[in-house]
This record gives C-alpha cells, sequence and structure tokens, in this order.
C-alpha cells in the first residue's frame, strides 16, 4: 500500500482544518484518508531549544506530525529568504526585494533540518508531495539522504520571468533544486513557461520535450494544476454565515438597500489595496450618483508584521480610508470601511453572500482563492458580480468576471459601476457560467489530478547530458 506524505510550512492539525486553511486543508486530509500517510511541517511555535523529535497527532489513518523553529531559523528562513527574499521577487515587487547570504544560509539549513525529521518517519512506500517556496529545496535534500520515492512538488504563488528572477544571487540553486522532483506543479501556464524558460537560460545543457524538462543531469515533469475550492463547503458556510450575528449587523448598516462592495485579503503589497481605495475614490468622483448608495468594505487581515514593508503599507492605507472618507461621508454614510482585523471563515463568508460586488485586484497573485469563494457564496436567486484582476491566477477560469488591469483606475471604476447596474439577468448568467467551472475544478481534483500524477506517470530522474 502506498502512502501519501504531505510537507508543507503549516500544517492543519485535527481539529482546526476548516478554521486554518479553508478547502485546501479538506482536500488534502481527504487525499491523505485514501491510504493513510503523514501532513509534515512546521507547528507555527518558535522555541528556544526546538525538540528532538516531531510531535505526532493521529487522526484515524493519518499522522500530523510537526516541528517548531528556533528564533534564528524563524528569522532567516521564514521572515528573511522566504518572505523578504523570494516572495517580493516571486511577485515582481523587486522595491520590496531584500538579500543576504546569512538567510540563503538559514533557508538551506531549516531544509535540511525538515528533511532529516521527515527520514523516520518514511517506510519506503510513499509518494511525496511538497508545497510552495518555502521548502523548494527540500526534494534535493531527500534524494541526497538516499530518497528513491516519487517527489513532488506544487507552488502555490506565481512564478517570475527571468529578467526578474535572476536578482537573486543564487538563482542557480533555486532552479536546480526544483529540478530534483520528479513532477513540478503550477498554478497557470504562464507560470510554467516562466520556469522552464529562466532553466533554459540558466543552464546551458538544459532542454525540453514536451512537458519534460532535462536539466543538471535530472529529467522533471511540469505540468499546470490550477487549485479549486470546496464549492459546497463554501456554500454552506455561506448560508450559516449569512444568519450571524456579524452578518446581521452589516445588513442593518445598508440602509435603504445600499449596495455592498466587498475586499478580503491579507494585508500583502501584491494585493493592490492601494490602487484598489484610490480606484473606488475613482468611482465617487466619476459616478456620483452612487454617493450614498454604495459602501465599500474592505477587511485586510494582518501578515507578517514584523517585516517593515506591511507596516508601511499599513499606514498607507489609513491614510487613504481617512483621506476618502473625509471628502465624501455624510451625516449618515460612510463610504469606505477598512478593518485591519481577521474574522471567522464563516463570518467572512457570510459577508461575501450578501455582497452585490466582489472586488479582487491583485497586482500578481497565483490564484486568489477568494475570487473563487465569492462566487461560490453568493444567493442563486439574486447573486454579485465578480470584478477580477488579470493578474490572477483566478481569471484564467473566471472568464465571466469583469476583469481589470488594477492599474488602470478608470478601468476598475467603470467595471465598479456597471458591476453596480448590472440587471438580474445578466449577474446570473455569468453566475451560473462561472459556478460550472468552478465545480469542474473544484479543489479535490485538483489534488487528485496532482497524486495522480506523480504516483502513476513519474519515474525517478535519469542523468542525462545533451539531446542524445
Amino acid at each position: 500500500m502506498t502512502r501519501l506524505i504531505v510537507i508543507s510550512n503549516r500544517v492543519a492539525t485535527p481539529g482546526r482544518q476548516q478554521a486554518a486553511q479553508g478547502g485546501l486543508a479538506v482536500a488534502l486530509v481527504a487525499a491523505l484518508q485514501k491510504e493513510g500517510g503523514v501532513w509534515f511541517g512546521w507547528s507555527g511555535k518558535v522555541t528556544r531549544y526546538p525538540g528532538k523529535h516531531p510531535s505526532l497527532q493521529q487522526d484515524g489513518n493519518i499522522t500530523f506530525a510537526t516541528i517548531p523553529l528556533s528564533k534564528r531559523a524563524y528569522n532567516e528562513y521564514y521572515m528573511g529568504y522566504a518572505n523578504s527574499s523570494l516572495w517580493p521577487l516571486f511577485h515582481i515587487r523587486p522595491h520590496a526585494f531584500e538579500y543576504h547570504r546569512l538567510w540563503l544560509e538559514g533557508y538551506q539549513r531549516v531544509n535540511r533540518h525538515f528533511a532529516r525529521k521527515l527520514l523516520p518517519l518514511l517506510n519506503g512506500d510513499e509518494i511525496i508531495w511538497v508545497h510552495d517556496y518555502h521548502f523548494i529545496p527540500l526534494g534535493a535534500e531527500l534524494r541526497n539522504a538516499g530518497v528513491e520515492r516519487p517527489l513532488g512538488f506544487f507552488l502555490h504563488i506565481p512564478f517570475p520571468p527571468f529578467q526578474v528572477l535572476r536578482m537573486l544571487p543564487d538563482v542557480e540553486f533555486l532552479l536546480k533544486s526544483l529540478c530534483q522532483y520528479d513532477l513540478v506543479g503550477f498554478q497557470t501556464e504562464a507560470d510554467r513557461h516562466a520556469f522552464i524558460d529562466c532553466v533554459l537560460q540558466t543552464e546551458d545543457q538544459a532542454w525540453q520535450d514536451g512537458d519534460h524538462l532535462y536539466a543538471w543531469g535530472s529529467k522533471v515533469r511540469t505540468r499546470t494544476f490550477p487549485i479549486g475550492i470546496d464549492v459546497d463547503e463554501v456554500a454552506a458556510l455561506a448560508e450559516r454565515g449569512r444568519r450571524s450575528t456579524q452578518t446581521r449587523r452589516l445588513l442593518s448598516r445598508l440602509l435603504d438597500h445600499r449596495d455592498l462592495i466587498i475586499g478580503i485579503d491579507r494585508l500583502d503589497y501584491s494585493k493592490g489595496l492601494p490602487e484598489r481605495f484610490r480606484a473606488f475614490q475613482r468611482l465617487l468622483e466619476r459616478y456620483p450618483g452612487n454617493c450614498g448608495n454604495v459602501e465599500y468594505l474592505q477587511i485586510a487581515a494582518p501578515s507578517r508584521t514584523d517585516v517593515h514593508q506591511y507596516r508601511e503599507i499599513r499606514e498607507e492605507l489609513n491614510s487613504l480610508s481617512g483621506q476618502i472618507n473625509a471628502k465624501y461621508a455624510e451625516y449618515d454614510w460612510m463610504p469606505l470601511h477598512y478593518l485591519n482585523k481577521a474574522f471567522a471563515r464563516a463570518t467572512i463568508m457570510g459577508f461575501l453572500s450578501i455582497s452585490r460586488v466582489g472586488l479582487v485586484t491583485p497586482l500578481r497573485d497565483g490564484m486568489n482563492l477568494v475570487a473563487k469563494e465569492f462566487v461560490a457564496a453568493q444567493d442563486p436567486e439574486d447573486p454579485g458580480v465578480l470584478v477580477l484582476s488579470k493578474f490572477a491566477g483566478a481569471a484564467n477560469e473566471l472568464r465571466d468576471a469583469l476583469i481589470v488591469n488594477p492599474y488602470d483606475l478608470d478601468e476598475v471604476a467603470e467595471a465598479l459601476s456597471t458591476a453596480l447596474a448590472m440587471p438580474l439577468q445578466e449577474r446570473s448568467e455569468r453566475w451560473r457560467a462561472m459556478l460550472a467551472v468552478l465545480r469542474r475544478n473544484n479543489v479535490f481534483h485538483w489534488a487528485d489530478s496532482f497524486i495522480e500524477f506523480l504516483a502513476g506517470d513519474c519515474q525517478r530522474p535519469v542523468p542525462l547530458s545533451g539531446h542524445g
């Protein structure tokens, strides 16, 4: 019997799967339950003296294994290389890019440490699925330790073009590490092609044959696996959320049937929140009939508060929201409500479900599941309209959304005006088309497809040189 080993930076341990990661955790747990397996990763804790062995929790045939990080590892691996070097480059934000060799050494050391701690949990009959940019070198560390089982990697965030990635001094190390996997999955074809181009421009002897890439003596298969959501879970949460105290309080604010525009994000510079605020202001300027008749609720949960760029964007949003409200608010109407706090998942789904417009305009995003959750949370009898950035991976699938360039404030404002005025028949047609896409490519299909490719199609790389 082949077991599944899932490795991710954070682990949704028993009792908190849905609260922590929503449908993604549900899908990974479902995949693990099929044949049994292990979900391994960081516990989320920073301790002075990390334990010698992973902390284990058993839930049916799944073992949840977690280890803490030391303060030094947290600073160098997580806050440093992962989130101050890789994250800004992969999101094409070079002005936020920082690099220190000490961070790279910490990143390598943590990946080596995780590989060593995982080895005793392996029995030689499993497939191993590594997730996201925190663990790019983990596959190579496992290979160096003698692991010969199929290794897969999925990148949840975008992959940058070569002219951006080459800013990273150790770009060859990163690309070579990815080529040690049997299968590397991406959210979009653009991300997959960017990776292939980076390898071909870095390794003189690299060559491509279909979706196989030969480089540094290894063969890696690349595929696109756009991640989905659990549509039924979101719909059920939205129904529950509509009855919540928080949603009823929100509805009570929308006097005289005011329409609600909503944005739900982590507080991150990749989400385009300052541009979004300015586009909303442009809506009020260019389409003054909306003044007094629409409110915009932006929820931005705190994120990486130790990174100075995140403190700066929080201050910028506070300033912008104050300026907009000072200019347009009336004694009985405040146009913009900006909340820098987190809410329970059911509450968020309830908020999404009563909103006339979902405003999802990242400057760059691997997929953006909020866009999909907005669609799934809508009332079938009176669905809202999704305004979606062309730079979100979700735009490749949700083509019946109003697709915009978030840098063009006039275009976003025009789309908001169109969405607010859209008749029910057109809203319903667009919503049904997008919901059908979400059901075809839900999160369970995503997980099953990746595992099927990894388990059934991948063999260990054979050292090759040249085209043969």
